[in-house]
């Protein structure tokens, strides 16, 4: 090989190499979990512009025919950075699309997969709820993200999951399920059979406080119906990937108890709504992340719920 030929050929891996990393440094950050589980832990904290909307734990499972997609994330660029993980694991086409639930960081990176013509899978609730909070979540999205909200859209359902559904993969089936008004009212876990791994979806916070968009005494009642479920993996919705079980459920189930205990206690004593915010779970705040900005909220949500308990 000449002189010439051979820095020919130099350049040319270099430029290969180049496009390797380039593709790399694109792609989110993933870990195989369990067998044909790839989950990426999302940032605990609130959408940002330095993190781009990059909160939640998002990921995909592969089979032997198809990929399906396990929420999204909160952007379009985080949808596509999420699609690039996919190629760099697997060739095979996704053909599903599932989200947990209608928060903004869970789907708004749905449009990332428009070109692959896969069904969008959710709760038979879950397009009405995103209807419901369109222009709120665009506007949201705008406003905290600016540039980095370019190109998100809300894409809804093509099939929806009432009760039980299963989806196969080639060699794998997931079962779907719907759950009680807990976190939302459009909750949806996935179960991988093959591997016992669990996606929760928001169903289960890790470390970062439980944020309650439904009711807490709904989810006091999925928690000891999931806790039967024993799964060897879990990929919660926020924190840690593949927390010790039941530890990580444990601790959740304890903190909506304590709330819901707390509140109907304010109530009894007439307590106002104000009063309740101000007093209860006040010293908790060194046990979650994200403390300060969420239990405010959960305990006006729980005190609407059962201010009219009977």
């Amino acid at each position: 090989m000449n002189l010439a030929a051979a820095w020919r050929r130099i350049a040319f891996v270099i430029l290969i190499a180049s496009a390797t990393i380039a593709r790399a440094e694109n792609a989110l950050t993933v870990q195989q979990i369990a067998p044909g589980n790839y989950a990426h832990r999302g940032h605990d904290d609130v959408a940002t512009p330095a993190n781009g909307g990059d909160i939640a734990n998002v990921g995909f499972i592969v089979g032997t025919r198809c990929v399906a997609v396990i929420d999204t994330g909160g952007t379009l660029a985080e949808g596509r950075a999420l699609r690039t993980a996919i190629r760099a694991v697997t060739p095979l086409p996704v053909c599903y699309v599932i989200n947990t639930h209608m928060h903004p960081d869970h789907i708004f990176g749905n449009a990332a997969f428009k070109d692959d013509h896969p069904q969008f899978v959710g709760s038979v609730r879950l397009a009405q709820a995103e209807a419901a909070r369109a222009d709120n979540y665009m506007r949201a999205l705008n406003r905290e993200l600016g540039a980095a909200a370019k190109g998100s859209e809300i894409i809804p359902p093509t099939r929806t999951i009432d009760g039980i559904g299963t989806l196969d993969l080639g060699g794998r089936t997931l079962t779907l399920r719907t759950w009680k008004t807990a976190h939302t009212n459009n909750d949806l876990t996935v179960y991988d059979e093959k591997s016992a791994t669990l996606w929760t979806g928001d169903l289960l916070f890790v470390g970062c406080i439980p944020v309650v968009d439904g009711s807490v005494v709904g989810w006091l009642d999925d928690i000891a119906r999931i806790r039967q479920m024993n799964p060897r993996h879990v990929v919660p919705g926020h924190g840690p990937l593949d927390p010790p079980w039941p530890q990580s459920l444990d601790a959740e189930a304890r903190y909506l108890a304590d709330l819901a205990r707390d509140v109907r206690a304010a109530i009894k004593k007439g307590e106002t709504i104000q009063q309740a915010v101000d007093s209860i779970g006040v010293d908790d705040g060194q046990k979650w992340l994200l403390f300060d900005i969420y239990h405010r909220r959960n305990v006006t949500a729980a005190y609407a719920e059962l201010e009219w308990e009977q």
